[in-house]
């Protein structure tokens, strides 16, 4: 790649790692604002607008990382200067999905510190009897060893079982959504965009599979 095309590259890597951090930067507004003047930047229940801030993000993180891949294959599958945004979806697809865990644990970390104040044994309780929280806290599991191994060095020694490894976001993301359906108690219009798009993503990534299958 020539030197122009290589700068041009880490510009927009470093232009998608600012669009993906700015919910952030707009969480840390509000909450400024909320210290001024309280009820002004996050409403009544600012633990619970901050948790769900952080939830609904979280959700979004993962279908954009999960969309990488497909985005990818349709750029590869363009011509001229289209097809170098295929790169840079393929250079940026562990960048997306690390933002994606970072959103989740935050989600986390506000309902662990926010909502139960770091008592573990609440925590345990919930999981227990609370199937959202089960759901929500699966998927987290599952999330967890993908990060962990998100590296090329774990890439060059788990092999084949990588992938394997990394079809956990499969599982991960049907157990947000289902945490997020059984949490949901009004307003499903925008749960029904979510789970429209996690299925539109699963019949794009099966498309390739199909294509192969019958060469």
């Amino acid at each position: 790649m020539s030197s122009p095309a290589a700068s041009r590259l880490r510009l927009l890597k470093a232009g998608l790692a600012l669009l993906l951090a700015a919910p952030l930067g707009w969480l840390a507004w509000l909450v400024w604002l909320e210290v001024q003047a309280p009820t002004s930047g996050l409403g009544a229940d600012p633990v619970e607008a901050v948790v769900h801030y952080l939830g609904e993000w979280a959700l979004r993180m993962l279908l954009v990382a999960f969309s990488i891949t497909p985005l990818r294959h349709l750029f590869n599958a363009l011509p001229g200067t289209r097809a170098s945004l295929g790169v840079l979806f393929a250079r940026s697809r562990r960048m997306a999905g690390l933002f994606a865990f970072a959103y989740v644990s935050l989600h986390l970390l506000g309902y662990a510190a926010l909502y139960l104040q770091f008592d573990w044994r609440a925590l345990l309780e919930d999981f227990v009897e609370r199937a959202y929280i089960t759901a929500g806290l699966a998927a987290f599991v599952c999330l967890l060893p993908m990060a962990l191994t998100s590296t090329r060095g774990w890439q060059r020694r788990l092999r084949q079982r990588w992938q394997n490894l990394h079809k956990l976001v499969y599982p991960a993301l049907a157990l947000a959504l289902i945490h997020l359906w059984w949490l949901t108690k009004d307003g499903y219009g925008e749960l029904f965009v979510y789970t429209l798009w996690f299925l539109l993503l699963l019949a794009l990534r099966a498309a390739p599979l199909r294509h192969r299958a019958v060469q």
